[in-house]
């Protein structure tokens, strides 16, 4: 049994993959959780067979009942929980004219009231946690669309927004008992998510996944007398 313990949404590639293996390293025990279970199974087996301590749970977090079933799933094999990434996320550009509801829907599902409700029902593990050693620590990936909006993506925007404002309210209503919140604002990040923008910037002069692990990692590390409430990552010459 891990000495501690970690959940992972959108795990499967990217940035959730990424900090997955450094929550190994750092000798996490760690759900990984993700839409895809095929996707998901390839990047359990790897970081497996680098010898860490984890396991999958298939879920789509835009329903509560698949959020139940991760926070329950991780609770059977760990029965402890120090560090929740909410990772997962969307992102649909259309002009405001074009909109469709089910796209809207789907944004604001995973990208905001997934995150609300992953803190509602981790809640006892976390204050548990808290009390152990008051550092326990979530982080809520949100982009830097969540500080300067973006017209094309004026929903993943508002949804982003909306991570960091939920972050900070965290800190405020948990911090003080040993729950520590930080919002991630990545510009992009080379992933399958950014394959859109890639004509005009090219994968290798986006920030990288790993970029945005090492941040993880430098929180795992910070005293419980510190708290981080938001992280900007840009390029060299962007402009904030």
């Amino acid at each position: 049994m891990a000495e501690r313990a970690a959940i992972v949404t959108g795990a499967s590639s990217g940035i959730g993959l990424a900090i997955a293996r450094v929550l190994g390293e750092e000798g996490y025990g760690v759900t990984m959780a993700a839409r895809r279970p095929e996707k998901l199974e390839g990047a359990v087996t790897e970081l497996e067979e680098a010898g860490f301590d984890v396991h999958g749970v298939p879920a789509n977090v835009s329903h509560e009942e698949e959020i139940q079933k991760i926070v329950e799933a991780h609770r059977e094999r760990y029965e402890r929980l120090d560090v929740l990434v909410n990772n997962a996320g969307v992102g649909i550009g259309a002009p405001v004219g074009d909109i469709q509801i089910k796209r809207l829907d789907m944004q604001l599902d995973i990208n905001l009231r997934a995150i609300v409700i992953f803190y509602r029902e981790c809640l006892s593990l976390l204050r548990a946690a808290a009390a152990e050693h008051r550092n326990a620590l979530v982080v809520n990936t949100s982009s830097i669309s969540g500080k300067r909006a973006e017209a094309w993506l004026s929903v993943y925007s508002a949804s982003k927004h909306g991570v960091v404002g939920w972050t900070e309210a965290m800190n405020k209503e948990l911090g003080g008992e040993g729950i520590k919140s930080t919002a991630l604002c990545p510009a992009f990040v080379d992933t399958p998510m950014t394959d859109f923008i890639k004509e005009q910037v090219a994968p290798e002069d986006m920030i990288r996944s790993e970029d945005i692990a090492e941040a993880v990692r430098y929180l795992l590390r910070v005293s419980p007398a510190c708290v981080v409430p938001e992280m900007m990552f840009v390029r060299p010459g962007d402009a904030l």
